[in-house]
């Protein structure tokens, strides 16, 4: 199995949070997520991802939840991918999206978020964008 972690990015802006999400290649809404490296924990890994796809610096708050799925290698071969999301609180709000893997990245207002997850996102991505808002309620 494939080990990958990401993380919902979140910022504060006038009273209200925002989460940074991704429109990718095939017209879904995603989380900045990827492979785990040799060496490198799941935390170093969802911090490195997120910086590498949008140009977002971030803290890692906590752990919110894990996807796993069944996918097709490039090279044909059907695998299995096991995803950790972390929420990550943004240390940097500049978006440099990484465009030979992303369509673009942007800040949404959280509810917006969700809502956009739930008419465009990838639907075993929908818990995680849920436990993230509860979180963000909570703190």
């Amino acid at each position: 199995m494939e080990m990958a972690a990401g993380g919902v990015v979140v910022r504060q802006r006038n009273e209200a949070w925002e989460i940074l999400i991704i429109d990718d290649r095939f017209g879904h809404v995603s989380l900045p997520k990827g492979h785990q490296d040799p060496g490198e924990t799941l935390e170093q890994t969802a911090l490195r991802e997120i910086e590498e796809e949008t140009g977002v610096r971030g803290e890692i708050l906590g752990a919110i939840g894990t996807v796993r799925y069944s996918y097709t290698r490039p090279d044909g071969q059907s695998g299995e991918k096991e995803v950790h999301y972390y929420l990550v609180k943004a240390r940097s709000e500049a978006i440099r999206p990484q465009e030979e893997e992303i369509a673009g990245a942007r800040w949404v207002e959280a509810r917006e978020a969700l809502r956009l997850q739930r008419e465009k996102g990838y639907p075993n991505n929908t818990p995680i964008f849920e436990a993230a808002l509860r979180s963000l309620s909570d703190a």
